[in-house]
């Protein structure tokens, strides 16, 4: 190990939150956008009733990539987004039949990203830290 390296580790954390904040916020603004057609994909999709799965899929992506980026409420919101994708991770694979490699990679990736944020917490550079919302 090098342990000079961990001077930087709440950088690393920084990054890591911002990129996964406009992640989801890229993914999550078209469907806050277009609410009704967001309910219809998801009533399509089988989850029913579409409004309510649709507008949560939509709020946390969204509003949870926002938190995310100020580090605000991180480790709630980043468990809230690791449910979320494993949900979407498993209808992508059992519901479509997609395989690893050009079907839910991408959002194994992302699961990982959350779920290292939800033990973690959101580091020095967070409005976590600042306002002391998480003792660690």
């Amino acid at each position: 190990m090098v342990q000079f390296l961990f001077l930087y580790d709440d950088w690393a954390l920084l990054a890591l939150r911002v990129i996964l904040g406009v992640i989801l916020i890229a993914h999550g603004w078209p469907k806050i956008k277009d609410l009704r057609a967001t309910a219809g994909n998801f009533e399509n999709m089988g989850f029913k009733p579409g409004i309510y799965w649709g507008s949560i899929a939509a709020t946390v992506e969204f509003f949870g990539g926002i938190l995310i980026i100020a580090g605000f409420l991180t480790q709630l919101v980043a468990a809230l987004v690791a449910i979320q994708l494993v949900v979407a991770t498993w209808f992508l694979r059992f519901k479509l039949n997609k395989s690893l490699v050009g079907g839910y990679e991408f959002e194994l990736l992302l699961i990982a990203t959350a779920l290292a944020l939800v033990t973690l917490g959101g580091g020095t550079y967070s409005l976590d830290d600042f306002f002391f919302i998480f003792l660690y």
